[in-house]
């Protein structure tokens, strides 16, 4: 089976260069119309350049359509008005991949709160703007694809990135409902937790790894995430060539003996144990489970 994204409208957002970029030179390849986004900032958010028109060059000297837009993501009506422009263009959009991002690292006892929240508002609030832009178009067309970036970081922490990893793990939530309520409109929605090479983690990984862990890599499950036959509802890890899956599980719990702090710490072995744990598909499965351990399940 071949994946191609021949009729389709594919918006990136942060595409300017290392990811975003390598997913929109693999959707051009595959025959997608392809919207570069980028305000062209520094890895810590400031200042601007003209990386989206760099990328559309690339993808138009290869052959493929596409069209810079140097919106920022956390401000809602420039995500708006860049999606009008695609669906003036090309009619319509069936594919968002929220890519941008910014870091500001530090241990949270050092940290701004200011840095806090601009980091929240480009990776979780920004995501939410462009997602909410195109929501009411791929309701209407009945068939979209929306694919977030969550991270290591957000999925099990890391020391020095609590702006990060709130951000993070808060789009892997965001995009669990919205693969729910999508579904009826053929509305896909997934999750992906990159690691590579880019200037987002050039401090971060040794020198002889840099070549292995390029962004194309990362492209492959990216792109399997947005296309037809696309899953929802899934977080997948990919590096270097390998993908994973992630997921947040649930074990099956303990009765406490009486309603007390100390029933808990004199049951934690048992709340813990990961004997028959399952994977809730949604959050009413946790009151399903509890009603199941009280009918002695």
């Amino acid at each position: 089976m071949t994946i191609s994204f021949r009729d389709r409208v594919a918006i990136v957002t942060g595409a300017g260069g290392g990811l975003g970029r390598a997913y929109a030179l693999e959707l051009a390849r595959r025959g997608a119309k392809v919207v570069v986004n980028d305000l062209g900032g520094s890895r810590d958010g400031t200042g601007h350049s003209d990386a989206a028109a760099r990328v559309v060059a690339e993808i138009q000297a290869a052959g493929g359509e596409a069209m810079a837009d140097g919106g920022s993501v956390t401000d809602l009506a420039q995500m708006e008005a860049m999606v009008a422009r695609a669906k003036e263009a090309w009619g319509g959009v069936h594919i968002l991949i929220n890519n941008a991002g910014i870091l500001r690292d530090k241990s949270f006892a050092k940290m701004a709160m200011e840095d806090f929240r601009a980091v929240v508002d480009v990776h979780l609030v920004g995501s939410a703007n462009a997602t909410h832009a195109v929501w009411e178009t791929m309701r209407e067309q009945a068939w979209g694809r929306i694919l977030m970036t969550a991270s290591s970081t957000g999925l099990y922490g890391n020391f020095g990135q609590a702006n990060y990893g709130a951000a993070k793990l808060g789009l892997a939530g965001f995009a669990r409902t919205l693969a729910l309520e999508g579904a009826r409109y053929n509305i896909r929605v997934n999750t992906i937790a990159p690691t590579a090479a880019t200037r987002m983690t050039e401090d971060i990984f040794p020198a002889e790894l840099l070549e292995r862990f390029q962004p194309e890599q990362v492209a492959p499950a990216a792109l399997f995430l947005v296309s037809e036959e696309a899953p929802t509802n899934v977080i997948l890890g990919a590096g270097a060539g390998v993908v994973q899956a992630a997921y947040v599980t649930l074990t099956r719990g303990a009765v406490l003996a009486e309603p007390t702090p100390e029933a808990v710490a004199a049951q934690y072995a048992e709340i813990a144990d990961r004997t028959g744990e399952i994977v809730p598909r949604s959050g009413a499965e946790q009151a399903m489970t509890i009603m199941q351990r009280l009918q002695g399940q």
